[in-house]
């Protein structure tokens, strides 16, 4: 049976289709090619196997901007049907809406009508621009990949815009029902929500092309989507939960993750029924996401900043940032003076950290990572005071954090497990803090 096994990974092929004139714009250096499943589980099995076929390909494109679909299934050979025969364009049936194309003409012209007649549904909240692979300054793609911003206007410029939806949104139910597919494909665990639950909300990015035939006309392009759930906060507000975030792969390691963080998060600051911003269940690689941004967001904030340090202007070098080693003893390299006694001592001073929490939006213990964070980065690696009251408040957060483990241990187990939790986090933080810096 293993002659007539293959991966359902290798076997499906994903792909954005764009219009004639729209490849033609992009350049010769420019290519968009298939790319395949980060997991196919929730469609084809737990072993990610289909049984039957030989040189199976199952390939699924979609229009680039409606997200229209077309799938095809070939293979060289097929077991006969009394034998274990997998149904492979039925099982995928089942995720994908009904009346996708079957006949590769028609979905081309599909994709033609589609570019210039698809609009995304929804209100536009957030835009920025990357340069296009055919600027002036001759990098060809590698400037797509840019995060430098250009004025909209610029004929070098793409820009991406960024659309909130809910359900009520005329069109987005159906538009939905297209792009949920990669939930499961790309997010591990990822499963699709009940669009009978009227709170949900939608943020959806997409990028916007000006046509070469007619500048007044845009053509817009899916890039990757964020959903997003409200629950009640006690006396008169909302948490808003991030709960699905994904960035397709021709779009991913271009920053467009970031900007789409962004958006979420600076939409939320404008809610003013919003209190504050959850993550549900994040992974490894959106926790990088999510950290790197809320730092820079801190750093770059000046009054916070003023208020953490009491004004001091704290240097670095080309070295290591302040670390705290074993028993309070620092790493080699850091800052070269003690900070001021601000807000952010160590320790820090918690009404005031509670204080901005509230105001930023960013939920508890974030935050008070972000803090430790952004302390650990302007510690003097001399200042053994300093290092010894960080090492004590980080401890101690841990130990709350954990606390109906840590209190079933004896007390010297304790000390230890603390002590080497507490040099895994350092350890971590150095690595969020070089990410940045």
């Amino acid at each position: 049976m293993t002659d007539w096994a293959c991966s359902a990974n290798d076997a499906l092929s994903l792909s954005l289709v764009r219009s004639e004139e729209d490849l033609r714009a992009l350049g010769e250096e420019e290519t968009y090619e298939d790319f395949s499943p980060a997991f196919t589980y929730p469609i084809y099995g737990e072993e990610e196997k289909i049984y039957g076929y030989k040189d199976l390909k199952i390939d699924l494109r979609f229009a680039s901007g409606s997200l229209k679909q077309y799938l095809k299934v070939e293979h060289s050979a097929k077991l006969d049907a009394s034998s274990t025969l997998d149904d492979v364009e039925g099982t995928l049936s089942q995720f994908i809406p009904p009346g996708y194309q079957t006949d590769k003409a028609a979905f081309a012209q599909q994709v033609e009508t589609d570019a210039t007649s698809f609009r995304p549904a929804g209100q536009m909240i957030y835009s920025y621009t990357r340069p296009s692979p055919l600027a002036s300054n001759g990098k060809g793609k590698a400037a797509a990949s840019s995060s430098t911003p250009l004025p909209a206007e610029s004929e070098d410029a793409i820009v991406y815009e960024v659309y909130h939806t809910t359900w009520n949104t005329p069109g987005f139910r159906e538009y939905h029902r297209l792009m949920q597919i990669f939930i499961l494909l790309y997010i591990e665990g990822g499963s699709y929500i009940n669009d009978d639950e009227d709170s949900w909300e939608f943020v959806v990015l997409f990028e916007k092309r000006k046509r070469r035939a007619d500048p007044n006309v845009s053509t817009y392009h899916f890039v990757g989507y964020s959903s997003l759930y409200p629950f009640f906060h006690f006396p008169e507000s909302v948490r808003m939960r991030l709960s699905q975030f994904v960035i397709l792969p021709p779009y991913q390691r271009h920053r467009h993750g970031s900007e789409l963080y962004k958006a979420i998060y600076e939409y939320v600051l404008a809610q003013p029924t919003i209190s504050e911003l959850t993550v549900e269940d994040p992974a490894e690689a959106f926790e990088d996401l999510r950290d790197r941004n809320d730092l820079k967001m801190l750093l770059s904030n000046a009054r916070f900043m003023e208020e953490a340090f009491g004004g001091s202007t704290i240097s670095h070098g080309g070295g290591r940032v302040g670390g705290v080693g074993k028993g309070g003893r620092s790493g080699r390299g850091g800052a070269g003076i003690k900070p001021s006694t601000g807000k952010l001592g160590p320790p820090a001073d918690k009404a005031w950290v509670e204080k901005w929490r509230k105001e930023l939006k960013v939920a508890g213990r974030q935050f008070h990572r972000l803090m430790e964070l952004v302390t650990l980065s302007r510690l003097d690696p001399s200042d053994a005071r300093s290092l010894r009251a960080y090492r004590l408040q980080v401890k101690e957060r841990l130990y709350r954090f954990n606390f109906e483990t840590l209190a079933q241990m004896e007390k010297p187990e304790r000390l230890e497990k603390l002590e080497e939790t507490f040099q895994s986090v350092c350890e971590d933080y150095q690595r969020i803090l070089a990410m940045v810096q």
